[in-house]
């Protein structure tokens, strides 16, 4: 029953989903993906559980996003999942999991359904 959200507090879409969470008398382990980056493994269980691609849950505005040329389409999943874990400022935020389960929280709302 344990709430996990992959957090930046320094985006207001994250702390809306947080305090959505919290107002429901939720106490989420709260991790700051930009200071404790998640690893290959487990980022790669949050894109199943999601049911995206790391394409799609990349920050694409992000300037690394262009230096690193992320769009070329000859990139393996591997080779992106691996720039996330070494740029997590490429990730998508904030993401919450439970119980197997993730919702990106983008509108804060959508990770309603899984909790």
């Amino acid at each position: 029953m344990a709430v996990t959200i992959y957090h930046n507090p320094r985006c207001s879409k994250s702390r809306q989903t947080l305090a959505l969470i919290q107002d429901r008398g939720i106490e989420p382990q709260v991790v700051e993906y930009l200071k404790d980056a998640p690893d290959a493994e487990t980022l790669d269980r949050l894109l199943k559980a999601l049911q995206k691609e790391p394409r799609d849950l990349m920050r694409r505005q992000e300037a690394v996003y262009k230096e690193l040329n992320l769009s070329d389409p000859k990139l393996s999943r591997d080779a992106l999942i691996a720039a996330m874990v070494a740029n997590p400022i490429l990730i998508e935020r904030p993401i919450v999991t439970k119980d197997g389960k993730a919702a990106l929280g983008r509108p804060p709302e959508a990770v309603l359904d899984i909790l």
